[in-house]
């Protein structure tokens, strides 16, 4: 940015005009900005979509920011180029009622606690997994 300033004011003023002008490569990168073809788009947002697939570490590892990656598929999937794959795995919640003889069952780490319907005993079995 260049600055310069006008004509010299007389003395019994108490501020100066002064005049910038922003230089365009004072603030743009060093590098210039990388052209992605349309083939190396569509493979990052292919591998993207699966199911399980980490969109910031595969925008991470192709150097590129995951908010681009993350426009690139918005505007992909808008624009019905490619379907979102759903994931038949994927967890949810499910409603549980216990009856009397219900017992809950839960590995961890190799350990399996088991508990029954009581919720307090659930909760004092956890307490002594965490204490141990």
């Amino acid at each position: 940015m260049s600055i310069s300033m006008s004509a010299p004011m007389p003395d019994d003023r108490s501020f100066h005009v002064l005049e910038a002008v922003a230089n365009r490569l004072d603030a743009s990168p060093q590098r210039p900005r990388r052209r992605w073809s349309a083939e190396a788009k569509a493979r990052l947002v292919e591998e993207s979509l699966k199911p399980g697939a980490n969109v910031s570490a595969i925008a991470r590892q192709a150097r590129l920011a995951s908010s681009q990656l993350f426009g690139w598929r918005r505007k992909a999937i808008k624009s019905g180029a490619v379907r979102r794959q759903r994931d038949a795995a994927r967890l949810g919640f499910v409603e549980v009622t216990p009856t009397a003889s219900a017992s809950v069952e839960i590995e961890l780490g190799g350990v399996v606690i088991r508990a029954g319907a009581d919720i307090k005993q659930l909760v004092r079995i956890i307490r002594a997994v965490r204490q141990a």
